[in-house]
């Protein structure tokens, strides 16, 4: 404890680190303030009238109040989040994959990366219209301000939410530039987490009355969560080692290279970005059918997740966007490239092409596991569903929420920590007053 306490010490007395966190949780703070401000074209006592909230938090519904923090079910001007963006990001990198014009742009480079930044822009905001339209639909008419055409209304809300999605994906931008963290990961995380204490009240609160069980239940529920955490970390952390070896040589009297190192290879190379991709997908569908509680076929599926096709389909396309983005991710030709370079080889297997062709297939091999496990992970609330858990705190059993919790606190850290590290190292290089400042950081991490 007392290591962990010097260490936030430590956070604190490296000017730029600190600046940046302070900036952090600044934007976070806004962003958490526009999310309890209603849509000024109605009014909210009839909503708590009609308990909108309810409906809206009740099903596929559910998970997107849960993305936007609360936000969907309060008729907030933030209430459809950033799962638009992230919807319209998904339309793009398959685009990528397909249309020769993006694949050019990719190959681009900065300016390249910019056309596509803008083009996903614009496809957020027809994503936007169409789903601001049809989440207004549901709002009882009465709820609307008086004395006022209700077409201008709707008209009006819908250039409001759309500015609100636009204004999150702004501040997630500036985070990322100037802030701690990927700022589109941490406004979703922040989202997740303001919906936590509700669920372990309402959970604790059932426990107690309604469903039995008492305080052993609850405490077996928290245990079980913790050791679902524990594997997510697993899985995020877990890598395999490729050896590498560096051939030696001599320049005048040193020798040089001669070392061997490691290739480290992550297990879930993707991280939380198939399931989010895989969910937005899957959500697709209710944008179309204007959110209606009378849904039938097809639809209905879709929007039940507890049931078997919206899990199924789920999983099916996590395993796929797992291969797909772990393809966008890791390049093995460019690896293999950079390793002959620099006189880097692998023990037995030939420079160059061969060596590209082994890091495919133990990328191929080591990514079919954590693929399984994280499909498995996705569609674990379904099952904590099953068995009596409520639907507010089973969704942080697994899924999109548990997944984006461990693995942007674990980017974050790990940000936090590079700035540790790298203060130390200058300090090394310096004076000896800074040394001694520093020497504390990499004892406390």
């Amino acid at each position: 404890m007392k290591a962990f306490i010097e260490t936030i010490k430590n956070i604190f007395k490296i000017e730029e680190l600190r600046q940046r966190i302070l900036y952090t949780l600044g934007l976070i703070l806004i962003y958490r303030l526009g999310s309890h401000i209603v849509l000024p074209t109605v009014d909210p006592n009839v909503l708590k009238e009609f308990k909108f909230s309810d409906r809206a938090s009740q099903g596929v519904l559910g998970i997107i109040d849960m993305f936007a923090g609360g936000a969907f079910s309060r008729a907030s001007i933030f209430a459809l989040g950033i799962m638009p963006y992230i919807s319209a990001s998904i339309i793009v990198q398959l685009l990528g994959v397909i249309v020769p014009y993006f694949q050019r742009l990719q190959k681009e480079g900065e300016s390249g990366r910019r056309k596509l930044n803008q083009i996903t822009r614009y496809l957020t905001i027809l994503v936007l219209i169409i789903q601001s339209s049809a989440y207004l639909s549901q709002i009882p008419r009465n709820a609307w301000v008086p004395n006022i055409s209700e077409g201008f209304l709707v008209f009006l809300s819908i250039i409001v939410l759309t500015t609100g999605t636009m204004f999150i994906m702004w501040l997630g931008e500036k985070i990322t530039d100037k802030g701690i963290g990927n700022g589109i990961s941490l406004i979703i995380m922040i989202g997740i987490i303001a919906r936590l204490p509700q669920a372990l009240l309402f959970e604790l609160g059932a426990r107690l009355e309604r469903q039995g069980g008492g305080l052993v239940m609850f405490m077996v529920e928290i245990i079980f969560l913790f050791i679902v955490f524990i594997l997510s970390i697993l899985l995020i952390q877990g890598t395999r080692r490729i050896p590498i070896q560096y051939a030696k040589r001599i320049i005048g009297n040193k020798q040089y290279g001669g070392v061997r190192n490691y290739l480290p290879l992550k297990v879930n190379a993707a991280g939380v970005m198939p399931i989010i991709f895989a969910q937005a997908i899957v959500m697709i569908p209710m944008s179309f059918t204007r959110f209606s509680q009378n849904l039938s076929g097809f639809v209905a599926a879709f929007a039940n997740p507890t049931g078997f096709w919206y899990n199924f389909t789920s999983a099916l396309l996590i395993i796929i966007f797992t291969y797909f983005y772990t393809a966008i991710t890791v390049n093995s030709n460019l690896i293999a490239e950079e390793l002959k370079k620099n006189g880097g080889f692998i023990p037995g297997i030939k420079p160059g092409k061969k060596t590209a062709e082994f890091i495919d297939t133990v990328m191929s091999r080591i990514t079919l596991p954590g693929s399984l496990f994280l499909a498995f992970v996705a569609i674990l609330p379904a099952f904590a569903m099953k068995l009596g858990i409520s639907h507010s705190f089973a969704y942080f059993y697994g899924g999109t929420s548990l997944l984006i919790l461990v693995g942007v606190i674990l980017d974050t850290l790990q940000q936090i920590e590079s700035y540790l590290l790298m203060r130390h190292y200058d300090g090394l290089m310096k004076t000896g007053r800074i040394k001694g400042r520093s020497g504390s950081y990499a004892s406390s991490i």
